[in-house]
């Protein structure tokens, strides 16, 4: 029994050391850390979002995609639902669809 303890414990402190060593590397960044690299506000970005749909934002988010790191705003703009991806550097719209998903309450519970 002794000898399953001090085992499990080796392996503890083997997955520890692992997780450590990598998130020391920096492959393993932290959003809320990797804002502070963004060379655009989350500010500027809400406004270039807005603009580019003629609306106003409802949630934004700072995120790591393909391209990079960006901001994903939601934007409404009249009946419709509009999801923006704004550039963190260069502050340009990356692309911008109709978010068909949050457009019907069909499906939702009486309030």
């Amino acid at each position: 029994m002794y000898r399953h303890t001090k085992l499990s414990l080796l392996a503890i402190a083997i997955a520890t050391t692992g997780a450590v060593a990598y998130a020391a590397k920096g492959e393993m960044e932290n959003d809320t850390l990797a804002i502070t690299k963004a060379k655009i506000p989350l500010t500027q970005a809400v406004t270039i979002a807005e603009q580019d749909v003629n609306g106003k934002a409802s949630r934004a988010e700072y995120e790591k995609s393909k391209q990079g790191w960006v901001y994903d705003v939601e934007v409404v703009s009249g009946t419709k639902v509009f999801d923006v991806r704004v550039d963190a550097d260069k502050g340009t719209v990356i692309s911008s669809a109709e978010d068909k998903a949050d457009h019907d309450d069909d499906h939702d519970k009486q309030d």
